[in-house]
């Protein structure tokens, strides 16, 4: 069935349910993920130093991907296995008024808040670039800086898991130059990598702390790969504009203690996903309003 013959509110509606769903598995990764590799350091540091882990190798548990299946959805304190009706998308959350239905411990609203953003993303990537082959790569990429974003924030940790895919998937789609021309995609994406690397060193010079982690600098080199070099100076000036006004907001509300870092990953990924949707426009209307346009 060809989706793009559908009207666009079905399109829309389409998209949205398939987001809630997407949105659902994403609560998994993000849950499941940081946990896999945490596991998997405490491995290697058990072999370095000549000793059993503490808990079973990961690679003994699971296989691949399959921990992101097994065990299914469950409370974390009571270990009550979700119904199917419990797993509902946004609806389940609801209709358990926020708690388990064993238990009665009570389940984060951000959960289904995860799944809202996926499906309002997702709905918007199809309302920006229509139903074409390239849209659903456009998806993935949406799908997986939502989990990026939230993992940065709970770990301060960007998986390269997620990172490198999205950009050797950035680097495929710009092969027949759907963006941007490969030449740009691939100098995009080392630029987007080196830039922070020495803004990282310089910093460490001046101050003998590191300002970033590695992973700013592969995300960065990520959107390079999708948009191309000439887009880094937007994204990077839209997300210390975006990371600016975030932090002071959080430091007057009393919501973060000064001092204390801040994910810089999260507002890379705002200032991206921005570059993404409207990026060509926000560069016509600087040339217009400079008088260059």
């Amino acid at each position: 069935m060809d989706l793009s013959l559908l009207s666009p509110t079905w399109q829309l509606a389409l998209s949205g349910l398939f987001g809630l769903v997407i949105g659902s598995f994403l609560n998994v990764v993000i849950l499941r993920l940081p946990k896999r590799m945490h596991a998997e350091f405490a491995e290697a540091c058990a072999e370095l130093e000549g000793r059993q882990p503490a808990e079973p190798a990961p690679s003994q548990r699971w296989f691949g991907l399959d921990y992101l299946i097994h065990p299914g959805s469950h409370c974390p304190a009571c270990d009550h296995a979700l119904s199917p009706w419990e797993n509902i998308p946004i609806l389940g959350w609801l209709l358990l008024r926020g708690r388990c239905s064993q238990c009665g411990v009570r389940i984060s609203a951000r959960y289904p808040v995860i799944e809202g953003l996926t499906a309002l993303v997702t709905m918007g990537v199809v309302l920006q670039f229509g139903m074409h082959w390239h849209t659903l790569a456009i998806a993935f990429l949406a799908w997986g800086l939502i989990v990026l974003a939230v993992i940065d924030i709970d770990e301060q940790l960007l998986p390269d898991q997620i990172t490198l895919p999205l950009l050797w998937l950035g680097l495929l789609i710009n092969l027949p130059g759907q963006f941007v021309p490969l030449e740009d995609a691939v100098i995009g994406a080392v630029a987007g990598y080196l830039s922070l690397w020495f803004v990282f060193q310089l910093f460490r010079l001046l101050t003998g702390k590191e300002g970033m982690g590695y992973g700013d600098f592969k995300l960065l080199a990520l959107f390079g790969a999708w948009l191309g070099w000439q887009m880094l100076p937007q994204i990077i000036l839209l997300s210390s504009m975006i990371g600016a006004i975030i932090g002071v907001a959080l430091i007057a509300l009393r919501r973060h203690e000064r001092g204390k870092p801040i994910p810089f990953g999260p507002y890379l990924i705002l200032g991206g996903l921005v570059a993404l949707f409207w990026g060509e426009q926000i560069n016509q209307t600087y040339l217009h309003l400079s008088g260059l346009g």
